[in-house]
């Protein structure tokens, strides 16, 4: 059996109709890790720390700037920390969009959904201000039924509101939603919703991550393995 037939089978058996799909943004939808790290070592080089290389920082990308900090400058003081976090934030809201691009397959998973009639939308934890011009500068805002930042409901991803807010806005039942995530909080939040989750391995995991042991109902090594559920 192929894998389209494979996950089509799984589908059929085991879980609702999916109707429409939401998408995290940073290492799920758009590859934002070098925009990101590149904005984090200017920040660095501005409080006189070295830079950090992008295949030690790559993993943190999509557990926000604090967690790149984090990483970077662990025993560095709370004030520090946050003099370089502000940083971040300042540089990367200038560079934003500039390297950053769709993650392989992407495209043609968009354009599927597109000929099947399946609304889309995103759900991120990024604040408006960073997320709406980087959606806009990859040409995609057309494209969303809905586009639910980090800031547009009080509690953030793993909170249910900006999911049960997003399903509202492409009025679709949370039950017939795939929402595809690349971390722990993602999946969580798309069971403590009632939607189907996909772990989308493509992302910004960890070397101790364990997705194996996230609530999902898919896994998907790449934006083609999701394409092919809807072939």
């Amino acid at each position: 059996m192929s894998l389209s037939q494979q996950l089509a089978a799984q589908h059929l058996t085991n879980n609702p109709e999916i109707k429409a799909v939401l998408f995290d943004l940073d290492g799920t939808l758009v590859d934002t890790a070098p925009d990101l790290i590149e904005a984090l070592n200017l920040s660095l080089n501005d409080a006189g720390f070295e830079r950090q290389s992008p295949e030690f920082i790559r993993p943190f990308a999509s557990h926000g700037s604090m967690a790149m900090v984090n990483a970077a400058i662990l025993h560095a003081n709370e004030d520090i920390k946050a003099n370089v976090r502000q940083g971040l934030l300042e540089h990367y809201l200038r560079i934003n969009g500039q390297q950053s691009q769709l993650f392989d397959g992407i495209a043609a998973l968009l354009t599927q959904l597109k000929r099947k009639g399946l609304p889309v939308g995103i759900v991120t934890n990024k604040p408006a201000r960073f997320a709406r011009p980087l959606i806009h500068a990859l040409g995609l805002t057309d494209q969303f039924g809905c586009i639910i930042s980090g800031d547009s409901t009080l509690h953030p991803k793993p909170h249910t509101a900006p999911m049960l807010l997003a399903a509202q806005q492409i009025a679709v039942a949370p039950a017939h939603i795939l929402y595809l995530g690349d971390a722990l909080r993602d999946l969580q939040a798309a069971r403590n919703a009632n939607m189907q989750g996909g772990i989308a391995l493509w992302g910004y995991l960890a070397r101790d991550d364990e997705p194996a042991s996230w609530p999902s109902e898919y896994q998907f090594n790449s934006a083609f393995e999701v394409t092919a559920l809807f072939s």
